[in-house]
Formats: structure tokens, sequence, C-alpha cells
């Protein structure tokens, strides 16, 4: 094992975000899973082989990722899987919880409502709005729908800085629009839209669709050069 050095504190350390790709972003956080889901069974170590192993990466891969953070590990040890989950919460911003406003509560977003994995990675939707008056007032996974006018106080009074969009294509910019006004920083989208923001404030956007089309890209691709598709999920 290389891995080496006990893990440094993040907050004098931590890049820019400008120097961070976005895909070591996105492994990072499937490290974080993987590394939970050892810790619950009961694994305390772990080398950058076997965890770039058990996600399809090389142990150089996960060294380089983690690279961009600091030094981690100990030698002959490998990683602490505890230490290195409390580094990696550093590192995304989940190591304390982070309320958040949903607006659009349809059939995906009663969904979402209901998805306990938020909760694991410190995140908690705390108050959710709707444009419709009939929904106005309902109560859903226990939380009373309010009206979208009344998004401004809540956001305040709750210290909300974090969105989340689940509303028609032609209702996002608008509802975008609110949530800016109302001092909300990081948007996740999830119409089928490109919305327009203020630099300041972060959006990422959840396309279902796209991420069927690259799935059915994989799977043709591999299919053309003669694999299976068993390759073609791997391969992605």
């Amino acid at each position: 094992m290389t891995d080496q050095h006990s893990h440094p504190s993040h907050s004098s350390d931590h890049p820019s975000d400008a120097s961070v790709p976005k895909v070591v972003v996105s492994r990072i956080s499937l490290y974080l899973r993987e590394l939970q889901r050892l810790m619950a069974s009961g694994q305390q170590t772990i080398s950058s082989g076997q965890l770039g192993t058990l996600l399809g990466f090389s142990d150089a891969q996960v060294r380089k990722d983690l690279g961009f953070f600091g030094q981690f590990g100990y030698p002959g040890v490998g990683y602490r899987c505890d230490e290195l989950i409390q580094a990696m919460r550093d590192i995304l911003g989940t190591n304390h919880p982070w309320n958040v406003a949903m607006v659009g509560v349809g059939n995906l977003g009663q969904a979402l409502l209901g998805y306990r994995g938020f909760g694991r990675q410190n995140f908690s939707i705390t108050a959710v709005f709707d444009a419709d008056p009939a929904k106005v007032g309902q109560v859903v996974q226990g939380l009373r729908i309010q009206s979208i006018d009344e998004l401004p106080q809540t956001i305040r009074e709750q210290g909300i800085r974090l969105g989340m969009l689940v509303v028609p294509a032609e209702r996002a910019q608008e509802a975008a629009d609110r949530l800016v006004a109302a001092g909300i920083e990081g948007i996740v989208n999830f119409a089928p839209v490109t919305l327009t923001l203020p630099r300041h404030v972060q959006n990422v956007g959840v396309d279902l669709a796209i991420e069927l089309e690259q799935l059915s890209f994989a799977v043709t691709s591999a299919l053309s050069r003669g694999g299976s598709a068993g390759e073609a999920t791997s391969a992605s």
C-alpha cells in the first residue's frame, strides 16, 4: 500500500473550485458512498487499490483524486475508513446539516420527499412550495405545502441556502428567479431546461432522460463492437 501520512485539516488546504474538475468531485461522492457501506459492514481500513477495484477505477486514479485535497492514509495500513469519510465530508461540505427548499410537489417531487438517502448525507428538505392553489395546505411526508408567495419569508427564517426545482420546463426559469431573489445560493434543477442564473448561484442539472441516453449509447457502442451489455455497463 502506497497511501501515506494522516489526513490534514482541510480548512486551509482546500483548493479553489476552479482547480478541481467536476468529475473528480463526482468520484469523491462515489468513494464516500462506498466507504460508508464498508464501515456499515464492519471494515475499518482500505487501500487505494481495494477502493478503486470496488468502483472500477485504478489505484492511481484514487490517489490522484484525493491528491487534489491533501495527503491521506498510513504506511502499511492504507486509509482508515472513518477518517477518510470525515475528510470527504469536509471536502464536499456535508460535515454539517443543510436545509433544502423544494419547489414543485408533483409525482417526482413527492418521490424525492420520501427518499431517505438525503438525510444520510446531511441534507434535509425542510420547506416545500407549489404554485397550484389546490396543493397548498396539503401535507406530504410531514411537510405542509406552502404557496410560492411564502418562499422569501420561509427561506429567510430557516436560513436555507440550497433549492431544488421539480417543476415543468416552462415554469423552471420563473421558479429559479424566485429562489435566487429569496437568497438561494445553489439550485438542483430536475426540469429539462437550461437555467439563466447569476454567476454567484451554483446550478446542477439532473435530466433523467439524458442519463438514459448515455446508458443506451454505452450499450449500443459495446454491442457494435461485438461485446455484451454487461461489458457496456462496466465500461460506463
